[in-house]
């Protein structure tokens, strides 16, 4: 007499069964958290390391052109990549600099350099007139590698 209500219920539970694996199979949830873990096993660094040094390597490539107009494209995008890197890190801000200061003891040791680049940076982006040169472009370029490197290894 249970016969028939114990077969309604193993075709629910298999239909369900089926539902879920069908769905965990095909959400980015799944595959985000087994690559995520073996990516990391296997190169032996962080899960997203290899894109931010990917990218990273595309904005020190600009220095070596020799063009100051690389060289200002460089300082650009390396403080835009910053930002992108303490929003993602779960930092907030209206501004650079309070997004910055918003990261207390982490970036305290290069806040100085940190802000003087941003100085540099807004002489570009605001002063059309403003000179560029190789080696203040480089050290700029330090101050925010370090400052991405630091918020990315923490």
């Amino acid at each position: 007499m249970l016969f028939p209500v114990k077969l309604v219920f193993v075709v629910f539970s298999i239909f369900f069964f089926v539902f879920v694996i069908y769905f965990m199979v095909n959400s980015s949830w799944l595959q985000y958290k087994f690559l995520e873990d073996v990516t990391e096993f296997f190169s032996w660094r962080a899960y997203g390391a290899r894109e931010i040094e990917k990218r990273w390597n595309k904005i020190k490539r600009r220095i070596g052109s020799g063009l100051e107009s690389d060289y200002k494209l460089s300082i650009i995008e390396a403080e835009d990549f910053l930002i992108e890197v303490l929003e993602e890190a779960g930092y907030d801000g209206k501004d650079f600099e309070q997004l910055v200061k918003k990261t207390d003891k982490l970036l305290l040791p290069i806040l100085n350099n940190i802000m003087k680049a941003h100085e540099t940076r807004n002489s570009i982006v605001y002063n059309p007139d403003f000179k560029l040169s190789g080696e203040l472009a480089k050290k700029t370029l330090d101050v925010y590698e370090t400052a991405i490197n630091t918020v990315g290894l923490s």
